[in-house]
């Protein structure tokens, strides 16, 4: 007996539409049917630009099957669009939530139990999980050598369920490469990490949008250094 399929989670409800060459009745071209799933799939891939493990978490499944589901995605848009076939979307086991649904946890860059102001530098990254408008206190989660964008923490902290990241100060290059990996990151944060975990769960603190200005070390928004996708 086949395994059932899990439901997999949209961000958000998508249309049902039909795509097909100009010029051609629907009726007279193979119709090819992307599926709601992998139709979310690709919107998470290839226009947020999200990683897979990212993306995976995203739709509540493996990442694993999100690999399957977003080969098969491109396969069938590629044959549609060399081939001259419709392509319609339409159909799936989905169901529809906030995009990234779950368990909220939040890691502060940290030394001595305050926000570090240099993300590139921390020693560790103190994590909390959100229980209402409580936080409870997580494992915490040694930097590596260089806890910059390259040192590719920015994985350890989203395999750990990390979803936001409650910051001094960081460079857009390192925002990016966080942001592919679902987490959402809040500049602008000083003080204790507890208080300022806190305080951006009762809606207290918000992103400043400013990144580094030069002069701070590799990895973290010196001039001229740009983070990898």
């Amino acid at each position: 007996m086949p395994r059932p399929v899990n439901e997999r989670r949209l961000g958000a409800p998508i249309p049902p539409r039909l795509m097909k060459p100009a010029g051609v009745p629907a009726r007279e071209l193979q119709e090819i049917r992307l599926g709601f799933d992998e139709a979310e799939a690709l919107r998470l891939a290839d226009l947020e630009g999200l990683y897979q493990e990212a993306a995976a978490r995203s739709m509540g499944v493996s990442r694993q099957t999100f690999g399957r589901i977003i080969e098969m995605a491109r396969r069938k848009t590629a044959d549609a669009i060399l081939n001259g076939k419709a392509l319609r979307i339409d159909g799936g086991e989905i169901t529809i939530g906030e995009r990234g649904a779950g368990i909220m946890k939040i890691a502060v860059p940290s030394r001595d139990g305050l926000v570090d102001e240099h993300f590139g530098h921390c020693k560790e990254f103190l994590v909390f999980r959100a229980e209402g408008d409580k936080l409870v206190v997580e494992p915490t989660i040694p930097s590596p050598e260089g806890c910059g964008c390259k040192s590719g923490v920015a994985a350890d902290l989203a395999r750990a369920g990390v979803s936001h990241l409650v910051a001094g100060n960081m460079g857009d290059g390192a925002v990016r490469v966080l942001g592919a990996h679902g987490i959402a990151v809040i500049r602008g944060a000083s003080g204790e990490a507890a208080i300022a975990a806190q305080a951006f769960l009762k809606g207290a603190l918000a992103d400043s949008g400013v990144g580094c200005s030069g002069g701070h070390a590799a990895g973290h928004g010196e001039p001229g250094h740009e983070c990898p996708r």
